[in-house]
């Protein structure tokens, strides 16, 4: 097996060969992993943050594929996937032509522009959401998911020239221009949205968020394990504010793993547990970026590819999360979501 690169910013053929590497992982742990919501979630998050922690975008590169798959699963479309497909999927929104899905008497096609695309160039098959329009071309408002293949002329990424941030590098990613590309629907209109396993799949990106941080907290328990001189005051505050940060992050995936199995993370709950493991693990994150940061001073950051590489990628990869309007959503829906399972006798979540 090719080893990860840790280069600070691969060249162009490294980063095709590692894009190649991390896809051929994709497809072993397809069949290695379970899928969420079927009793083994907890499992499935472990492996993503033990990729996380390997390497952010090795990672990065894997979790679509699976989520791909598992979208399909949940879809009822098993007759989709075959044996060596690599899958990505694209869910994003921004500005420009909107990417519209039309429907004919031969079938759906798309047309538009999709941005952040990421692998793009090195996937054959993708999961991508687009506009629905109706007979007379117009918008109908809706969101649906299809599957397109990547071989057809009319799909053209853009060229590769916008990435500037260490951050991810070797994740290629750019907008694709569609041009009458065929797709298959999954679901109806909003299903993709609205699914279960659009909760499940958002809280497995945070686990690999959670892999991440703690590789970056790991310069930090190596230099408090072998320390120049003893450890004062400060340093070890340092220390226990970073394991507190991932000990909390670890204890609110595991108990939305038991829920999602349970069948309590679906609809409104699904999206509360999703917000409260996403911005519990991003605030983890900041918190050790924050504190390793303080506490090993100038040197890791001008000195060591390696960790620049882990604190450039994982602050780039949990600006997914969005923060304050996440915790504003949150507080709305513990206010609105019908409570479950673990509410206190004074009826709170807590």
């Amino acid at each position: 097996m090719l080893p990860i690169p840790q280069a600070p910013r691969p060249v162009a053929g490294q980063v095709a060969e590692f894009v190649r590497h991390s896809l051929n992982r994709a497809g072993e742990l397809t069949r290695e992993l379970p899928l969420p919501g079927q009793g083994d979630t907890r499992e499935l998050w472990a492996a993503l943050s033990h990729l996380g922690r390997q390497d952010l975008a090795h990672a990065r590169i894997i979790e679509p594929h699976l989520d791909a798959v598992a979208i399909i699963d949940q879809a009822g479309r098993g007759d989709l996937l075959t044996d060596g497909d690599t899958w990505a999927v694209w869910a994003a929104e921004g500005p420009g032509t909107p990417l519209t899905a039309s429907l004919s008497a031969t079938g759906w096609t798309l047309t538009g522009t999709k941005p952040w695309c990421s692998l793009a160039d090195f996937v054959s098959r993708a999961v991508a959401t687009a506009h629905v329009t109706d007979e007379s071309g117009e918008r109908t408002g809706h969101r649906r998911a299809f599957v397109i293949s990547t071989d057809h002329p009319g799909f053209q990424p853009e060229p590769l020239d916008t990435w500037v941030s260490q951050g991810l590098s070797d994740v290629p990613t750019t907008a694709v221009n569609f041009r009458s590309v065929p797709a298959e629907p999954l679901g109806e209109d909003e299903w993709y949205l609205t699914r279960p396993g659009f909760a499940w799949g958002g809280m497995g990106v945070a686990a690999i968020w959670l892999g991440g941080a703690q590789s970056v907290a790991d310069l930090l328990w190596q230099r408090s394990k072998k320390p120049r001189k003893p450890l004062d005051d400060a340093a070890r505050a340092h220390l226990g504010r970073v394991d507190l940060a991932l000990t909390a992050a670890s204890a609110v995936l595991d108990r939305a793993a038991s829920a999602v199995d349970r069948g309590e993370a679906t609809g409104e709950r699904g999206a509360l547990w999703a917000l409260r493991v996403r911005r519990t693990v991003a605030e983890a994150a900041e918190t050790v970026l924050r504190e390793v940061s303080r506490a090993t001073g100038p040197g890791p950051l001008t000195g060591d590819a390696a960790h620049i590489r882990r604190v450039s990628s994982l602050q780039v990869y949990i600006r997914q999360d969005h923060a304050e309007r996440d915790n504003a959503a949150l507080g709305e829906l513990l206010l609105t979501a019908e409570p479950v399972g673990d509410t206190t006798q004074e009826g709170t979540p807590w």
